[in-house]
């Protein structure tokens, strides 16, 4: 009855759940390499041009990709939103 149990049923059993783990594994990589969408391009940002000092953090930052803020007549340029708001509130 034991020899039944093991050789007729959980040996076969045993069988098909390991070669059917090995074949999604297979299978399921290439499905995932094939869904995944392209890496999203990088924003366009000005290269080169002037430096400007930021008033708030003293980092250089050009004037094409800084944030601007105008006071007084006079524009202001910050490297982050963050120092444009930390300027705004002292």
């Amino acid at each position: 009855m034991l020899r039944y149990l093991i050789v007729d049923i959980l040996l076969p059993l045993l069988t098909f759940l390991l070669l059917r783990s090995f074949f999604r594994s297979l299978f399921q990589t290439r499905r995932d390499v094939s869904r995944q969408s392209p890496p999203p391009s990088a924003p366009n940002v000005v290269v080169g041009g002037e430096l400007k000092k930021d008033p708030v953090c003293g980092t250089y930052v050009s004037t094409g990709a800084s944030v601007t803020c105008t006071v007084d007549g006079k524009v202001l340029h910050f490297c982050s939103k963050e120092c444009r708001d930390k300027y705004r509130a002292a």
